[in-house]
């Protein structure tokens, strides 16, 4: 099982690793810094470097396989099993994804608490973030009021911090999981990872997030969609 250094610290952009498995341009490390696609946040690219010769394999995608994550290298990777490497991943790159996953969660949290809307999608890009809402009468002056909300938020300087507990714990906390999808991970695993945004939200999460709210900057609307009377799409970003 590759260990994820990332859901535990998502701030670390260089790593010492070594090979598990590398075939063709697959490539499995002991341990990993980059963030495989996954809960509408996209993976993490960058490079794996050999130690042994110091040439550089540019990776384009990263996926989950089983417990294992895997690491495509645009071409053919010439390493041996249990070579030491060092993982590099696009930084700038995955910090905008963390700040856009974190406005994500702080959105959700505003529609949660002020007008129990559910949320039933939502997609991180590489300059902005789509949520699709659920709100009985939603309106855009709705739309205006959860922007100002979440803006509060993002302001005040709330620490962000991922935990874990047991399935049981987690169970008990209401709102906890507010997707199908975060429903059915909930009832597999027995040990959860929980975003605690402090004093203001709490919800099951396995991606990658600021430390802060007030690492975000400010909050703007990129687009508003009607999909329908139960789907509002709305696209965020931040400045």
């Amino acid at each position: 099982m590759t260990e994820k250094i990332y859901l535990r610290d998502s701030y670390i952009r260089e790593l010492e690793s070594q090979v598990v498995s590398s075939e063709n341009n697959k490539i499995i490390l002991d341990k990993t810094i980059f963030y495989p696609t996954g809960g509408g946040q996209p993976c993490d690219t960058g490079v794996i470097i050999s130690a042994l010769d110091g040439k550089e394999y540019k990776i384009i995608e990263t996926k989950k396989q089983g417990d294992e994550v895997v690491h495509m290298s645009q071409e053919p990777a010439n390493l041996n099993d249990g070579e030491k490497v060092v993982c590099k991943i696009d930084w700038e790159k995955r910090y905008m994804h963390m700040k856009l996953h974190t406005m994500l969660h702080i959105i959700d949290g505003v529609v949660y608490k002020k007008y129990k809307g559910e949320i039933t999608g939502g997609q991180i890009f590489d300059n902005s973030a789509r949520m699709d809402f659920d709100i009985p009468g939603f309106t855009k002056e709705m739309l205006s009021s959860i922007i100002s909300d979440a803006q509060i938020i993002i302001d005040e300087g709330h620490r962000v911090v991922p935990k874990e507990m047991t399935r049981e714990e987690a169970k008990k906390i209401d709102g906890i999981a507010r997707t199908a999808p975060g429903a059915e991970l909930l009832e597999k695993l027995d040990i959860v990872r929980i975003i605690d945004i402090e004093g203001f939200d709490f919800q099951l999460d396995g991606g990658t997030h600021v430390a802060n709210t007030n690492e975000l900057g400010n909050i703007s609307l990129v687009k508003f969609e009607n999909k329908g009377s139960h789907n509002k799409r709305v696209e965020f970003g931040l400045s």
